[in-house]
């Protein structure tokens, strides 16, 4: 191999390929120029062959340009990184109130301060950064490959391992793994959607370019771009440019930055935004309050400022960022791959699950059952023919191809040699080899029986052939529909003889064939699929079938899995359709079969404009445009690279069981945020009331800041473990979406109950333990500090250990502890939590938080209070989800 040994960079590579993403004229420039070179020119220039590079000089170049990645999202440094998080609004308000209270002399509530944001950021900071390195590395599982020449050899690798000058072996299903030239190309037709949005394929060619052609690179014919895929055909390629020298690159580069906003991120930004809102009005109700009426009006804005960090659901980035790792990781042990870690809300949404039948539904171990002629007799014409037709083909084999290979073992070598191709599309529904056999150039063609017939002039029984009549017509798809009735998939075979004069062949050359037989092929359906549909419909998911295959091959897996379809749609029939018929059938049926790629992505996408969250989980080249179109996009370890790509979830087992329980897994996840949505904001509104109210009657303060502060740290460090919490089966038996307008509601209807009991724990303090004396004109300085901050420690004690609790009513739908029991991290860090503040009082510290003592009586009123407080938020609670059934 030319060079490889000294390889020295030619410098129109070392520039393309260090680019870093630009994407200048001069850069395109210099990628058309190697394409319009003539081939060994632009060979020599990269110092390769069309053997390709050694294995050693594939290292070298890989250490040179590094790894073939477009973009990846930039990881930054701790620091950054750190102050990255810094920047959300809710972590930017409480630092501007830590900066305030320091420049008004409160070094000690700075301090507290700061040590929520520290709370806050460092756990979310830790665990995801755990999280998106396991995540990273089950994802290595699911990397995409490619075939190329090493040492002359056909060698799989990572797509991150091409190199400038490799030669790529593609086929259909291959992801473009660069930007390349090519070499040699039949029937070769590449989607280009996700750098043009064109969804037609381009046909592609390896023919010289003249100088006129030379005005954009997407525009070249003979020119591949990585992010692009190959829909039929193959070639083979020359590798120019890698990783972010790749016009692919250049495009992710700007992109990697930006992540798509979901119904969920937007749901939790809009809530925040809202509490923030209400943050912002009660805080200036209340420092007026308390200006007006105490007449301190620094004492009146380090309260403010403290009731604005109480109000703040600062915990709220880090209690996301926890239940989505934690079930990212929780799956993975599922064996369910999240690529990005959002996908999981809405993986547990999902209500319309639409899925193949192959290898979900069935066994995906096709076995040659059958192979006979027109009239049922076994025909070993037609598996020789099957035979050399799977061998032949160089694109992507199917289950039947690797059933027929499988079958038998012809030494196909020695009769025959290849001499073109017609590979496989899903509008003809069929492929052909030519091979010279015999003396002759013989078509091949192997592909659905109604496509076969079409094309056939003749049918031959063993030596003899006789004109095809539309009589045998109705004969011959009676036996393929009895077939089809007992779950048998039927393909046809027939050829056509042709001079050895003629070597290039088109799908014109696909007629007057003559009709062989068919062959009878059974992917047996899967033992689990019946109890995966009977979960997935007890879940609240729907399942829809959607298939290129016949509609009665599809109607007996169907049965046999215990899936009611009912009406059976085709293709043809929903291409006949109107639009408003359309969408009625779509939503009306269950199965739709013999359909085309674009059918599928249609099916989805009117699901989902009618509010579906859908589901789909694809394998193959033709799910790719439906993958791209649903909510979740699923796709398997097995699957073709580009549906792979494609997908947001990647299923290292094909298997709805699995699919079952990473959508329970999602919900969990989803559950958990709500909790902790719904506990913080209905805590805040109820203490809003308490905050307003107490300041206006009292003569003092409620709360000093300083305790306020103490108060919110506690309160925060309770929450985290949250994420860990158990899920009771009913909260996750449908599926969960995000419901701003119910959580408003649930805020609306629990808030105020912690304001009542708040009110309660205000007489207390004031009448029964005389904070009253306070107003006593007789009254010395000493009792009336004490009164004060009696009164303050009651209430601090009171709204931290009743705050604390009501997770465990809020928390699920049933009896606390008695029907439903949480987590044990959760339960001890609530225990932690009540047992510190009951310290608090009592302890050395009291002094800097202005407490004291708390008297022995006052713990059985607590102990009452908490009870009643719980019993009325338990009945409430059981009122508010019997009127808002789905909440």
């Amino acid at each position: 191999m030319q060079g490889q040994n000294s390889f020295k960079t030619d410098p129109l590579l070392k520039e393309n390929n260090a680019g870093l993403g630009q994407t200048d004229s001069a850069t395109e420039s210099r990628f058309i120029e190697f394409c319009l070179l003539p081939l060994q020119d632009t060979l020599s220039r990269l110092r390769t062959s069309i053997n390709g590079l050694s294995s050693e000089e594939a290292v070298r170049r890989l250490a040179e340009y590094g790894p073939n990645e477009p973009a990846e999202t930039k990881r930054l440094g701790l620091l950054l990184e750190l102050l990255s998080r810094l920047k959300n609004p809710l972590n930017l308000q409480l630092a501007a109130i830590a900066f305030l209270s320091f420049l008004l002399g409160e070094g000690l509530a700075s301090a507290i301060v700061l040590s929520m944001i520290v709370l806050s950021m460092g756990l979310s900071f830790v665990l995801d950064r755990r999280s998106t390195k396991a995540v990273e590395s089950l994802g290595k599982r699911v990397q995409s490959r490619t075939v190329v020449l090493r040492d002359g050899v056909e060698t799989e690798i990572r797509i991150s391992e091409v190199v400038p000058g490799d030669i790529v072996v593609l086929s259909a299903g291959s992801i473009i793994p660069a930007d390349v030239r090519l070499i040699t190309a039949k029937d070769f037709f590449v989607s280009e959607s996700a750098l043009t949005g064109e969804s037609m394929p381009v046909e592609k060619t390896s023919a010289p370019l003249s100088g006129g052609e030379k005005n954009r690179a997407i525009a070249l014919s003979n020119a591949c771009f990585l992010g692009t895929f190959v829909v039929s055909g193959a070639a083979r390629a020359l590798v120019v440019n890698t990783g972010k020298g790749t016009l692919f690159g250049s495009i992710a580069q700007s992109l990697t930055e930006h992540r798509h906003e979901t119904s969920f991120d937007k749901g939790i930004k809009s809530l925040t935004w809202l509490l923030m809102r209400l943050m912002l009005v009660v805080v200036s109700i209340v420092f007026l309050i308390v200006g007006l009426t105490k007449g301190n009006w620094l004492e009146a804005l380090l309260f403010g400022l403290s009731v604005a960090v109480g109000l703040t659901p600062e915990m709220l980035p880090m209690i996301l960022t926890v239940n989505l790792a934690k079930g990212a990781l929780s799956m993975a042990k599922k064996k369910v791959i999240v690529k990005q870690l959002p996908a999981i809300q809405n993986f547990g949404a999902i209500d319309i699950l639409c899925t193949d039948k192959t290898g979900t539904l069935t066994q995906d171990r096709v076995v040659l059952e059958r192979h006979v002629d027109i009239i049922g007799n076994e025909s070993e014409d037609v598996l020789s023919y099957a035979y050399l037709n799977s061998y032949y083909q160089t694109g992507l084999r199917s289950l039947i191809d690797r059933a027929v290979l499988d079958y038998t073992n012809l030494d196909a070598e020695r009769n025959c040699r290849l001499v073109d191709e017609l590979p496989f599309d899903f509008q003809r529904k069929r492929m052909s080899v030519v091979v010279d056999y015999e003396g002759d150039h013989v078509l091949i063609c192997k592909g659905a029986v109604e496509e076969i017939y079409g094309c056939c002039t003749h049918y031959q029984i063993g030596d003899e052939v006789y004109p095809l009549i539309d009589l045998l017509r109705a004969e011959l798809f009676e036996d393929v529909e009895e077939l089809g009735r007992n779950g048998f998939r039927v393909l046809a075979v027939a050829y056509r003889e042709f001079s050895r004069t003629k070597t290039s062949f088109t799908v014109a050359d696909e007629s007057n064939l003559t009709l062989l037989g068919y062959m009878a092929f059974y992917d047996p359906p899967k033992d689990s699929a019946m109890d995966a549909i009977r979960l997935l419909k007890k879940a609240g998911v729907s399942v829809r079938v959607l298939t290129g295959d016949n509609a009665l091959v599809t109607q007996k897996v169907c049965v046999d899995v215990g899936l009611q379809v009912g009406r059976v749609v085709t293709g043809s029939e929903l291409a006949a359709l109107s639009e408003r018929d359309f969408a009625k059938v779509v939503h009306d049926a269950q199965a739709f079969v013999k359909l085309s790629p674009s059918q599928k992505e249609q099916i989805v996408k009117e699901l989902r404009s009618h509010g579906h969250v859908v589901g789909f989980m694809g394998d193959g080249i033709n799910d790719v445009p439906a993958l791209k179109a649903a909510d979740v996009g699923i796709s398997v370890d097995s699957a073709v690279d580009v549906a792979k790509e494609a997908a947001d979830i990647v299923l290292l087992e094909k298997s709805l069981l699995v699919l079952e329980e990473g959508i329970l897994e999602g919900r969990r996840v989803f559950m958990n945020i709500i909790k902790y949505i719904r506990m913080g904001a209905s805590s805040n509104f109820g203490n809003m009331f308490s905050v307003i109210g107490a300041s206006y009657l009292l003569p003092f303060l409620p709360m000093q800041p300083i305790q306020i502060l103490t108060n919110n740290l506690l309160y925060d460090f309770s929450q985290t473990g949250i994420p860990t919490d158990n899920v009771d089966e009913e909260l996750i038996a449908k599926p969960l979406k995000w419901d701003i307008e119910g959580i408003k509601r649930f805020i609306f209807c629990i808030g105020p109950i912690s304001s009542v009991f708040d009110y309660a724990t205000f007489a207390l303090m004031w009448f029964y333990y005389r904070a009253n004396i306070f107003v006593n004109e007789a009254a010395t300085a000493a009792q009336k500090g004490y009164a004060e901050r009696l009164f303050q420690t009651g209430w601090f004690v009171e709204s931290l250990i009743t705050q604390t609790l009501i997770v465990y009513i809020i928390r699920t739908k049933r009896i606390p502890f008695v029907e439903s029991q949480p987590s044990l991290p959760m339960l001890l860090v609530t225990v932690m939590v009540m047992a510190c503040c009951a310290w608090l009082p009592y302890s050395p510290l009291s002094s800097y938080l202005g407490m004291v003592p708390l008297p022995a009586s006052y713990w059985l009123w607590i102990a009452g209070f908490m009870l009643s407080y719980g019993v009325i938020t338990h009945w409430v609670k059981l009122w508010f989800y019997k009127k808002y059934r789905g909440h």
